[in-house]
This record gives structure tokens, sequence and C-alpha cells, in this order.
């Protein structure tokens, strides 16, 4: 008897183990293969939360892939756009901020790579009507792009993203709820781009807040960015850790679990 015990116990753990691991998914447009990945939730729940996790301007990196688990173990289904797609990867900061420059240009291009990626997330097993967006950097551009174009989600965080938008197109009504989580000493945001962001909110009736974190720079929830704030972009602990508090409690407010 003690024996099946613990091959139950056993089979239970190898299949938790085995269940929230990052798993590749590859999806296209048109003729582009995108590769992103998947993540379902350490505990099922009835209310299927799910996000959708938009990378930094070089694509899916370990932050990325890191904040996918931990939103894992949290309840969320959870999956980690390609915006990008196979054979344009960034190798270096000059072709990510070419890239990512690219997109941000052409906003409705991007908006469709993270519709294909949220079609994606509700493939995986989330809620279409409970889900949240959340992007670092180029990826918290991202974010509000998706508020922006209404996509069906209920929330939006961006990350240290970049605020402005495409002047050419009119300001129209915002539904999704937003979260700007923003270092206080980004010098690759100008007080003018800052703003035209709270101008727009106001504009767009948007349900918005704006977070600011003390001696935090560009990239300050990413390791990998170092510790020199006189490069513009570092990491910072005490903000990393402060943002993604405020982050479960934007969660907690839209999302139901």
């Amino acid at each position: 008897m003690k024996k099946t015990q613990y091959f139950l116990i056993g089979l239970t753990f190898f299949t938790v183990n085995v269940f929230a691991q990052l798993k590749a998914v590859q999806y296209k447009d048109a003729a582009q293969v995108l590769n992103g990945m998947t993540i379902q939730p350490s505990k099922a729940s009835a209310q299927k939360p799910g996000i959708l996790v938009l990378p930094a301007w070089k694509g899916i990196d370990a932050h990325a892939k890191a904040t996918a688990e931990k939103l894992s173990q949290l309840g969320y289904h959870t999956f980690v756009a390609d915006i990008y797609g196979e054979g344009n990867y960034p190798q270096t900061t000059a072709d990510a901020a070419k890239m990512s420059g690219f997109y941000k240009k052409n906003t409705n291009l991007y908006q469709k790579r993270i519709e294909l990626a949220l079609e994606q997330l509700i493939q995986s097993g989330a809620n279409p009507d409970n889900i949240a967006v959340i992007g670092f950097c180029f990826g918290g551009t991202g974010a509000l792009e998706a508020a922006r174009k209404n996509l069906k989600v209920k929330g939006v965080v961006s990350f240290h993203g970049g605020l402005g938008r495409d002047i050419a197109l009119p300001i129209t009504p915002i539904n999704a709820k937003i979260l700007a989580c923003h270092g206080a000493d980004d010098p690759f945001v100008s007080k003018e781009e800052i703003a035209g962001f709270q101008q727009e909110m106001r504009d767009a009736k948007a349900d918005w807040e704006m977070v600011y974190y003390a001696n935090a720079v560009h990239s300050f929830t990413d390791i990998d960015a170092g510790n020199d704030n006189s490069k513009g972009a570092a990491y910072n602990e005490k903000a990393a850790k402060r943002s993604f508090e405020h982050m479960q409690l934007f969660l907690n407010e839209v999302l139901n679990k």
C-alpha cells in the first residue's frame, strides 16, 4: 500500500514538473515562420487567466523566459511572442535598433504579430475573455499598441517601454486598463514623450496609471543589463522587485483567477 502511495505522489510531482515547462511553439504570419514559447500554469484554474509576454528588442531572451516561468507559478497560462520571425533575429544592438524601429513605425504590422501570438495563447488553454499583455522595452511599446488597437485584452503592462504613438493615427477610446512602469531616470524617453503619452491616455479616456522608480534607467528589470546607470540601461533590483509587485496587484484587479 505504501509503495503505491509513494508511486502516486512521485507521479504527481513528475507530472507537475513536466507540465510547467516552457515549450517551443511554431506558428505563422502568412509565409513567415514564428517561434514562440508557451507554459502552462502550475495550478489549474476554472477562470484560465492568460498573459502574453512581449520581449525586448533582441527578441525572446532569458528575461522573457524567466518572466513566463514566474507567471506560470502564479497560475497564468503564458505565451512568449516572437515578433521578428525565423531568419530575422537581431545579432547586434544595431540590428535590434533597426528591427524594432521598423515595427515602431509600422504599428499595424506590430499589432498583427501581437494578435497572432494572442491566438496561440488562447490555443494553449487561456480564456479569451481573461487575458492581459505585458512587455519589456520594445515589448512595452507593443503592450501599449495592443491597447491602442483595442485587441481583446483586459489590461496591459509596459515595463520601461517607449511611450510614443503614431501621430498620423487619431486617438480613439482605449478599453484595456493600462499600467506603465517607468524608470525615473530613463534617458531614452523624453519629457515630451511622457507628457504626450499622458495626454493621450486622458484623450482616450483610458483607465491608466504610471509608476516611476527612483534611480532607475532603461531596462531596469533585466539582470543582464548590468548595473552602470551611466550607460542609460541598467538593472535595478529594487525597481525590478517593486514593478513586479505592482504588476501583480494590477493583474489581480483586471483578471479573474
